[in-house]
């Protein structure tokens, strides 16, 4: 089964994996633009809406409701499903792993409490949902999450900067496969229920295993160096960005991995890429080649989004 695909934050880093992704397995795809298309118009020609919009941390509490109802009210009444990728903010510091649909929603702090709303909003709609949730991004460019604009920078030098307990398991999502998945899963669409909530496993791996995995796919030994939040506190009373990535800093000390229960019963035998190979194209895509060392340009900003 394909289709008609509206993909919403093509630009981004989900947006633009999924645009490729259904392109690939042969969808029609639309790439929405937020100052020419009406999204009501275009999403009542699609099978499925990609809602790919990726807003920087200080924009979503004063964004993402509007944006979701946006979405809700374009999709109500239509046959079109809604693929949102979800993450693990949701469920707040004291969930206990693995992480799953069964999981509640504990969420406290600011941003996870704008991730349960919005989440709960598609459910209260009874819009066909499909929530694909995964842990951080690792992406095959340099696109703003936390591998190419800390772990990755001092890469030219053999070091791993890690942001937390480097013994604590973290959950990983490789977009290109998340993307997969997602067209997968909208291929059955018909067959899940109205809201399916699909943890996506991807890898987990502790700060040590990420470091020894770059040793290989650097060809030369890598060292981890925990980094330092210090310099991001001090600014914090300043710097609103600075104040969000503090309130999420509990996710790197706090072991957590997704279930893949729900995900095997849906998709199994899905073939995800090894793990070296994903690290290999995310460490081209901050700057470096594989074997091989390169400057590696860019500086953390407001505008980033983590």
């Amino acid at each position: 089964m394909s289709g008609s695909a509206l993909i919403l934050g093509s630009a981004g880093r989900f947006g633009r994996q999924a645009a490729d992704a259904f392109e690939a397995a042969g969808w029609t795809v639309v790439r929405f633009h937020r100052g020419r298309d009406d999204l009501a118009t275009l999403a009542r020609q699609a099978d499925v809406v990609v809602n790919g919009w990726n807003l920087p941390y200080t924009e979503w509490a004063g964004t993402v409701p509007g944006l979701t109802a946006d979405v809700i009210a374009a999709v109500q009444g239509t046959d079109a499903t809604v693929i949102l990728p979800g993450n693990v903010y949701v469920f707040g510091q004291d969930a206990p792993a693995p992480w799953g649909p069964g999981t509640p929603h504990r969420a406290q702090n600011p941003l996870g409490r704008v991730r349960c709303v919005m989440e709960q909003a598609y459910r209260d709609a009874g819009v066909r949902t499909i929530v694909l949730r995964a842990g951080d991004f690792l992406d095959t460019a340099a696109s703003g999450n936390w591998f190419d604009r800390i772990m990755a920078k001092s890469l030219d030098k053999g070091v791993l900067t890690y942001p937390g307990d480097p013994d604590a398991r973290h959950a990983w999502g490789f977009l290109p496969d998340m993307a997969k998945a997602a067209v997968m899963l909208a291929e059955k669409r018909s067959t899940l229920s109205v809201f399916c909530d699909v943890p996506f496993p991807g890898y987990t791996l502790t700060g040590r295993e990420i470091c020894h995995t770059l040793g290989n796919v650097m060809g030369k030994p890598v060292r981890l160096k925990q980094m330092s939040w210090t310099p991001i506190r001090l600014i914090s009373p300043f710097w609103p960005m600075g104040r969000s990535l503090l309130e999420m800093r509990y996710l790197w000390n706090t072991p957590h991995w997704l279930d893949a229960t729900a995900f095997d019963a849906l998709l199994p035998g899905f073939a995800h890429t090894p793990v070296e190979q994903a690290f290999g194209m995310a460490v081209q895509g901050a700057g470096f080649g594989t074997r091989s060392t390169q400057t590696n340009r860019w500086r953390l900003a407001d505008k980033a989004v983590l």
